[in-house]
C-alpha cells in the first residue's frame, strides 16, 4: 500500500535496450490522493418538528449513495447509538457538483446529531463530519382543531406539549359517552399527530357530530 499525497523514487528496469543509457534507472513519481467524494457543505436546518439535511459535493467517484445516521441525546430513552433513518443514491462518477437533502420529519423536543456514511460501489465507506439540530419544545399545551374537517374516512389530530406527560386522547359522541381511547400513555414534549380512522375502531359507525378530548396533567381541552 501507498501513502497518499507523497512523492516517491523508483527503480525502474527498462524492456527496451539503451532506455538506461538516455533515461538513467532512476525515475520519479507523484501519486495523487484518491478521493472518492470530494464533500463540499454538510449542514441542517430546523423548522418546527422536522430536521433537513443539505449536503454538496465537488466530485464523486464510485459513489453509490449515502446513508442518513443519527444520534439523539435524550437520558430519557438512552439512546447512544448512531441509527440509520434513511438512504440517497449518489451520482456514480462525476466532476460536477451536485446538492443532495434530506428530511427527518415528525422529531420529539430534543439534541440531535447527523452524519452521512459513504458508500462505494465496492462496499467502502467513509463518515462526514457532524451537523447538530436543536427541536425545542412547544411553549404551551394546545389541541389544534382535527383536519380534514368533516371527514372520511380518516382525520388528524395534532397535539403540543410543553413537557413530558401522562396523555389521554378520547373520541366522544354528541351525547357524551366515551367512544374510543386514541392515546393512553406517556408522551414526550413536542408536537405530535394521530390518524384517527373510525371504521377501524368504531362499531356501528354513523355519521354525525363527535367530540374529542385531550388530557395532558393539568391541561384539558375539548374539541
Amino acid at each position: 500500500n501507498v501513502e497518499l499525497n507523497k512523492v516517491y523514487t523508483y527503480r525502474v528496469r527498462s524492456l527496451v535496450m539503451g532506455f538506461n543509457s538516455i533515461y538513467g534507472n532512476e525515475a520519479t513519481a507523484y501519486v495523487p490522493a484518491i478521493v472518492p467524494v470530494e464533500l463540499l457543505s454538510f449542514s441542517s436546518s430546523v423548522v418546527d418538528n422536522d430536521v433537513t439535511l443539505n449536503w454538496m459535493t465537488a466530485t464523486e467517484t464510485n459513489n453509490s449513495g449515502f446513508e442518513i445516521q443519527r444520534l439523539k441525546d435524550s437520558k430519557i430513552e438512552k439512546l447512544n447509538e448512531w441509527v440509520n433513518i434513511g438512504f440517497v443514491n449518489g451520482h456514480g462518477t462525476t466532476t460536477e457538483p451536485k446538492s443532495y437533502s434530506y428530511k427527518d420529519e415528525n422529531l420529539s423536543s430534543g439534541n440531535y446529531q447527523y452524519r452521512l456514511k459513504q458508500i462505494d460501489f465496492d462496499g467502502t465507506f467513509d463518515y462526514s463530519n457532524i451537523a447538530e439540530a436543536e427541536i425545542l419544545p412547544p411553549a404551551r399545551f394546545s389541541l389544534e382543531q382535527n383536519y380534514p374537517n368533516p371527514f372520511n374516512p380518516s382525520t388528524n389530530i395534532q397535539y403540543a406539549l410543553a413537557s413530558r406527560q401522562f396523555v389521554s386522547l378520547k373520541i366522544f359522541n354528541s351525547l357524551g359517552e366515551e367512544i374510543v381511547t386514541l392515546v393512553n400513555e406517556e408522551k414526550p414534549a413536542g408536537n405530535h399527530t394521530i390518524e384517527f380512522k373510525p371504521e377501524s375502531s368504531i362499531k356501528n359507525l354513523v355519521s354525525g357530530v363527535y367530540l374529542y378530548q385531550l388530557k395532558a396533567g393539568e391541561f384539558v381541552q375539548t374539541r
